[in-house]
Order: structure tokens, then C-alpha cells, then sequence
């Protein structure tokens, strides 16, 4: 199963990295043809928009993968971790059914969708563009799983992005500031 896991981290970061790639060049083209040469190319700027959008959804996936959704979580760090852990979970819970209830109208809403309903420039089905929210909330909703059961079984937190980030530049700063020490003795 580990393998699986793998191969879904890296689909997900592998997806936004491309998207992220392809809408800022597709947008860069986009200002340089204005800019320079004085036209503009219409379709780029609803590719981008949907690419962005796609974007969006599966770096929101990715983020619950990673813990790194916003939460108010003051309260919990004042509580015992297992109990801390039990109450996210409940959260969790919420969200969840959130999911589940919107993955359901997505699917409802896409498949009501007629087939001359489409992208103004591109001529692409909507219903194909909309597929981006079933998707990332399925993605999203087996995230939110799997953070749960390796805190809940396996004692596992993951990492805050945040908090990883905010205590590597203080170890930096104070590697530098002995560095500085034994310089100027």
C-alpha cells in the first residue's frame, strides 16, 4: 500500500507543478503577444483560467495530505495530544461528509450538463473543465483519511509546513549568530 501512497504524492505534486508551469508561461506568452507585437491571443486567457482552477483544487488535495489546511488550532495545543487528535478527527469528520455532499452535486451538476454547453474560445465541454471538482475532493476526502489514520493509528503527526519552516530559519539564524561568535572573539 505504501507504494500507492507514494505514487499519489508525487501524481499530485507532479499535476500542480505542470499546471502551475503551463498557465504562468501560457500567461507570459499571453503579455509578451500583447506587449511586443500588439495582439492578443484569445483562448489563452480561459486555458488559464482553467488550468488555474485545476490548479487550485488538486494543491488543495495535495495541502490536506500535508496538514497544511488552515485551522484554529490554539485550543487543541493547550490539550493533551491524544485528545488534540481525537477532536481533529471530529473536525475531520465534518469535512468529510462536506466532501462527500459535494462530490455528489458535482457529479449530479456535470451530468445535467448538454453537450453544447462549452468553453467560449477553447470549444471544450464544460462538463470535462468541471471535472476538476469531483476530482480533487475525492483526492481531498482520501487525503484527509489518511492524515487521520496515521495520527490516530499509527501516532503519526504530520509535519506543519509553517511551523517546519518558521523553526529551520531559526536554526539557521542561530547557526549564524554562533558562526558570527566565533569570528569576532
Amino acid at each position: 500500500m505504501s507504494a500507492f501512497w507514494s505514487f499519489l504524492d508525487r501524481f499530485e505534486s507532479h499535476v500542480c507543478r505542470i499546471l502551475l508551469a503551463v498557465f504562468v508561461t501560457l500567461l507570459f506568452v499571453q503579455i509578451v503577444a500583447r506587449q511586443i507585437f500588439g495582439f492578443s491571443i484569445t483562448w489563452i486567457e480561459e486555458l488559464s483560467v482553467i488550468l488555474f482552477v485545476w490548479f487550485a483544487y488538486f494543491g488543495a488535495s495535495y495541502a490536506a495530505r500535508m496538514a497544511a489546511h488552515n485551522r484554529v488550532t490554539f485550543h487543541l495545543n493547550m490539550m493533551p495530544r491524544k485528545q488534540a487528535r481525537i477532536i481533529e478527527a471530529i473536525g475531520d469528520a465534518f469535512w468529510i461528509a462536506f466532501n462527500v455532499v459535494f462530490i455528489w452535486y458535482a457529479i449530479e451538476f456535470i451530468s445535467r450538463l448538454k453537450p453544447f454547453v462549452k468553453a467560449q474560445t477553447l470549444g471544450w465541454e464544460m462538463r470535462y473543465v468541471y471535472m476538476a471538482l469531483p476530482i480533487a475532493f475525492t483526492l481531498m476526502t482520501i487525503r484527509i483519511i489518511q492524515v487521520n489514520y496515521l495520527k490516530l493509528v499509527r501516532g503519526v503527526d504530520p509535519a506543519d509546513p509553517d511551523r517546519v519552516t518558521v523553526e529551520a530559519v531559526l536554526e539557521l539564524a542561530e547557526d549564524e549568530k554562533r558562526a558570527y561568535d566565533r569570528e569576532h572573539r
